[in-house]
């Protein structure tokens, strides 16, 4: 405000050019109409630095209202290049007053950068924190749902009924957890034999695909059931496989993965350990990549961390 004050006055050599500089700032005219009456019936009863004074605090006392006026005002101080129209004795101090003003300009706006800057980062950690907590919440309503769901089939008499289901609500699941899923699906054969082929679903972990099998038997599954899934992640070369059981496997189909894991990459997983997982809020994600690494590297496609 002060140095404004000291500056517009040496800008403009006459108390009329004072007033026409406020009013090329877009200043009303009523703020301006009684300092320019003034100003034409007599000249000695104000001067130009006055007039700045008088000017400038009408318009903070509006605050708001005129804050495009004292922009405008400033805008035109600091980018004032024609020193010619000063008059002589005052054209080096105006010249310094206008460089100061520009420094304090530059330093508010660095402030008012970094002021923004920080206040877009924090409203980023703002919306990421309210992402995380609605997928926290969705995760624990689909976690919720599963167990539910799950347990309506422990009660289901139509076998294939609940196979199927069972099938639906362990793809949703994954699906939750950010793993993608492609549903079950059916291949027939060329020479119209029919379905030649059904698979339970296929989920990609890290770039990998699996060729998923699920099923609820009343027993453990054995080994001519697993040689049927082997074959058919045998068949698609880079494939693997993921085998989720309810009563788990007999040690000859344990026995018969750890030997296949020369060949392919196949995980056994009892829907126990996915219970259990998810009572204790577990990640599924890492559950599934710590089975992947110990059948991989330890060689046990059975593992239970």
């Amino acid at each position: 405000m002060g140095l404004l004050i000291d500056t517009v006055p040496l800008l403009n050599r006459s108390k009329r050019d004072v007033i026409l500089f406020f009013k090329g700032a877009g200043v009303s005219t009523r703020l301006l109409n009684d300092l320019e009456n003034t100003v034409m019936v007599d000249r000695s009863s104000i001067n130009k630095y006055e007039i700045v004074r008088l000017v400038l605090t009408r318009l903070n006392d509006l605050g708001e209202q005129a804050l495009r006026e004292r922009r405008e005002v400033l805008k035109r101080v600091v980018e004032f290049e024609s020193y010619e129209a000063c008059w002589d004795t005052d054209r080096l101090k105006a010249k310094g007053l206008v460089h100061e003003i520009r420094q304090l300009v530059n330093i508010k706006d660095s402030f008012t950068r970094m002021k923004n800057a920080k206040d877009e980062a924090e409203q980023q950690i703002r919306k990421e924190y309210l992402r995380k907590a609605t997928e926290v919440q969705k995760l624990t309503q689909a976690k919720e749902r599963f167990k539910d769901e799950l347990s309506t089939l422990f009660v289901m008499k139509d076998p294939h009924k609940r196979g199927k289901l069972f099938e639906d609500i362990l793809n949703r699941l994954f699906n939750s957890f950010g793993i993608l899923v492609k549903e079950a699906f059916t291949l027939t054969g060329d020479d119209n034999e029919g379905i030649v082929e059904q698979i339970d679903g296929v989920i990609e972990m890290d770039g990998e695909f699996y060729l998923v099998e699920m099923k609820w038997w009343g027993k453990a599954i054995g080994p001519d059931e697993m040689a049927k899934h082997l074959v058919r992640v045998f068949t698609r070369g880079q494939a693997r496989g993921l085998f989720i059981s309810v009563n788990g496997f007999t040690d000859a189909t344990v026995t018969m993965c750890k030997q296949s894991l020369d060949k392919v990459v196949i995980v056994l997983c009892d829907l126990y350990e996915i219970i259990f997982l998810l009572e204790n809020d577990g990640d599924l994600r890492e559950f599934l990549k710590s089975k992947i690494q110990a059948a991989i590297v330890d060689k046990n496609p059975y593992y239970k961390g």
